[in-house]
């Protein structure tokens, strides 16, 4: 027994038996759908919130804003109603009905403007007024720490300590950062993957950023390889895991999958963990599964 947030993390590992054609390398998906608020980013929202309010710089009379580009926002507009607190998030006007309908289900106010570069701007502005607190999930350690104390030592765990490459989508970076941060301390022969965005492709939860948008908390040393994926190819597979394996996500998970293919195709051996982000009924209004 416990309160929600005692349901946060201990996703589950589940390996990919069928679209793995390499008998020699095991690739398993972190199911981070699985939970409370539907993604990996429950976990960063958790910490951002509970740890400004630990340290005094939230309270109960703070109105917190912060821009997302979806999931983000619904972790913080879950963890912002279970404390109490006022939220405002800023989404760019393209995102699917479904998660502004869950954002606001939770009580947050919810602002849409054009792109997420303008959605930064206009967060990081309301947040210099007094009253309110900007999040700021690409500059606050608290997003990847979230990582680095839970999702990491899970991995690690459920592994075995067998993990040889982590692959993960680059958005706010966050998920990449932390899990590297800790399983390199485990072991520092662990190849830390990225996946981006081929340049003309867009893929909900995975980000070329302009430079000046680059998140503060990137730090590339940390990143051993960066692979490009198409948004084609991020489709594709984000239907086939559903079809072929049973895991319903979105098209970042489908992104990251196809990359940990790639990856394993050219291996001799090696375990692959990659993180399956969130679940795919918040896309379900768009034309991913058509």
């Amino acid at each position: 027994m416990g309160t929600l947030i005692d349901c946060i993390g201990n996703t589950p590992l589940v390996e990919i038996t069928k679209l793995n054609s390499n008998p020699a390398v095991r690739i398993f998906a972190k199911l981070e759908g699985n939970n409370p608020g539907g993604s990996v980013k429950d976990r960063a929202a958790l910490n951002m919130i509970r740890s400004a309010m630990e340290r005094g710089e939230v309270t109960k009379d703070t109105k917190l804003v912060e821009a997302t580009s979806g999931n983000t926002g619904i972790a913080l507009a879950m963890i912002a109603s279970i404390y109490g607190l006022n939220i405002e998030l800023v989404m760019p006007s393209n995102s699917t009905r479904e998660r502004t309908l869950t954002m606001e289900a939770f009580g947050a106010k919810v602002t849409l403007l054009e792109s997420i570069e303008k959605c930064r701007d206009y967060a990081e502005e309301k947040g210099g007024t007094p009253g309110y607190f900007l999040l700021n999930q690409f500059a606050n350690p608290d997003n990847y720490l979230a990582h680095y104390k839970t999702t990491g030592p899970e991995i690690w765990k459920d592994t075995d300590h067998q993990i040889t490459h982590f692959v993960s989508s680059m958005g706010t970076t966050g998920s990449i950062m932390g899990n590297s941060m800790y399983l390199k301390e485990k072991n520092p022969a662990i190849q830390i993957v990225g996946c981006q965005p081929t340049e003309e492709s867009s893929i909900p939860g995975i980000r070329r950023w302009p430079k000046e948008y680059l998140p503060k908390i990137f730090d590339a040393s940390r990143v051993d390889r960066v692979m490009d994926v198409s948004q084609d190819e991020a489709s594709d597979y984000t239907k086939k895991m559903a079809k072929a394996e049973g895991i319903f996500a979105g098209m970042s998970s489908g992104g990251a999958l196809a990359c940990s293919l790639r990856l394993a195709s050219e291996l001799t051996s090696g375990v692959i963990v990659f993180i399956a982000c969130d679940r795919g009924d918040r896309y379900l209004s768009s034309d991913l599964f058509l």
